[in-house]
């Protein structure tokens, strides 16, 4: 019997611990490469979110109470499941997000890794004991939060979706996730069933695709005590207002407009070598994507020459039928928004070295030379498989430009002085910093999160992960009770 046989949860939601028919009704599955529709998926409505919320909160007391090895034991057969169900979960992800082969297989990966160190979280330390002036024992406990708010984008569903709902579970919370619902299948339903065979109590996790109004339910019922929201800083501001007026914790791990400076004594071809991640992994759809490179003035003309050459070589189609680095955008509103930025841009006075053209979903990847600073492409998240190009003449131009705009989430420096890269690191507000690499790195291990427009907190890690989703605790014992002048 398959993870995904559609029998069990075709055209349903997964609330109060078990499948059903949401209020919002069912809505088709489309894959983007051909348009055809895969499937159905059950919607949610608000009323559905306090249900939800209201049994998560029951099952939530139970699931916490638990030994910590009950926990960690569901997390280790969740993390198991990923490379059982490989096969069917790839050609989700593939035909529903448009993802090439490799970038599946890679997400799974992660999500294993995500489960198993969210295994070894039940069992670490939850406090500390205090010192106190009175007679009595002082401590201070980790505690679950209680029921937490998942709301996952689109692009790279599965790693983004497990990334909040692994250490959240493994520390005691139930869940609420909310995925985007273009791409609900790969990042709520299959999340859901493996937890499902894993072994995780009904209501523990619930799944509910959904609008607007389903998020904003999500993030005012009473019964959430912590959103965790990936996707654009548009949205997340309006989260963190929200949740703010809610008095409820949010992360937000948002956009980026992320740069890679390409110091004079880089090594042009190997520089090159890191543009294909950095800026069209994905149809260039990660919120690391490399969104400015910053070139030394040297070696500018020869690394455009070399990106723009690489460009026009790699191959973009249907990555379910065909070998492809590059598959579809995910729908024509992000295809229009990628070309009206290109085209803008290059109105504006940068010049088009490669790419800049689409056929239905399948945008080319593009190269933008000599880009003012004030056009769109350089200024804004892009989101898709553009690469502007920016010519410096000093470091010191490089690194005040990369250090401008309102976006920190990651950075790169390429050169071969590994020192003065850090140093000139130090001067680059940022997350994530990596020398002689790209900007796209992920590890379930690591503290992942910007600052800036970038977001608010961190994920990932056995500390970030014990901050984002418990609460702290003061706890004092005596040995009699205690006596009090009045």
């Amino acid at each position: 019997m398959g993870l995904l046989d559609r029998a069990g949860w075709e055209g349903q939601v997964l609330k109060g611990g078990r499948w059903s028919e949401g209020r919002g009704g069912t809505y088709a599955v489309i894959e983007p490469a051909t348009g055809k529709e895969l499937g159905t998926m059950g919607q949610a409505d608000a009323e559905d979110v306090a249900e939800a919320a209201a049994s998560a909160a029951e099952a939530q007391r139970e699931w916490a109470a638990l030994p910590h090895t009950a926990r960690a034991m569901v997390l280790r057969r969740a993390g198991d499941l990923w490379a059982e169900h490989a096969d069917e979960i790839r050609d989700w992800n593939v035909r529903e997000v448009g993802a090439i082969p490799p970038m599946a297989d890679f997400a799974m990966h992660v999500a294993a890794e995500e489960c198993y160190q969210a295994a070894a979280l039940p069992g670490r330390p939850i406090g500390q004991v205090l010192p106190s002036e009175q007679p009595r024992l002082s401590m201070a406990r980790q505690v679950p939060a209680g029921v937490v708010a998942v709301i996952s984008p689109f692009n790279v569903p599965i790693i983004l979706g497990i990334r909040s709902v692994a250490p959240a579970l493994a520390l005691g919370n139930a869940v609420i996730l909310k995925p985007d619902p273009r791409t609900a299948v790969t990042g709520g339903t299959v999340m859901a069933r493996i937890f499902e065979e894993a072994g995780l109590p009904p209501g523990v996790l619930q799944m509910l695709p959904g609008g607007r109004d389903v998020g904003e339910a999500m993030v005012t019922d009473p019964h959430v005590r912590v959103v965790s929201f990936t996707g654009s800083t548009s949205v997340g501001r309006a989260i963190g207002e929200l949740a703010g007026r809610h008095l409820k914790r949010a992360h937000l791990e948002l956009g980026g407009n992320s740069a890679l400076l390409v110091l004079d004594d880089a090594d042009v071809e190997q520089a090159v070598g890191l543009t294909g991640w950095a800026s069209f992994l994905n149809q260039g759809q990660i919120c690391m994507t490399t969104g400015r490179y910053f070139v030394a003035d040297g070696i500018y003309d020869d690394f455009v020459d070399q990106l723009a050459a690489k460009a026009g070589h790699l191959p973009v189609g249907d990555p379910a039928a065909e070998q492809v680095a590059l598959g579809p955008v995910i729908d024509e509103g992000a295809r229009d928004k990628i070309h009206g930025l290109v085209t803008s841009s290059v109105d504006q006075g940068a010049r088009l070295a490669a790419g800049g053209e689409y056929d239905r979903l399948f945008y080319r990847p593009t190269v933008l030379a000599e880009v003012p600073l004030t056009s769109p492409v350089f200024t804004q998240e892009v989101f898709g498989p553009v690469a502007p190009v920016t010519r410096v003449s000093t470091v010191e131009d490089a690194v005040r430009l990369a250090a401008e705009g309102d976006y920190g989430l990651s950075l790169g420096i390429v050169t071969r002085d590994v020192m003065r890269g850090l140093a000139l690191a130090e001067q680059i507000p940022t997350g994530i910093v990596h020398i002689n690499d790209q900007t796209v790195n992920d590890e379930a291990n690591v503290p992942f999160g910007g600052v800036g427009a970038s977001g608010i907190g961190r994920l990932g890690g056995a500390d970030a992960n014990i901050e984002a989703f418990t609460e702290t605790r003061w706890i004092t014992v005596r040995g009699e009770p205690a006596r009090y002048p009045f």
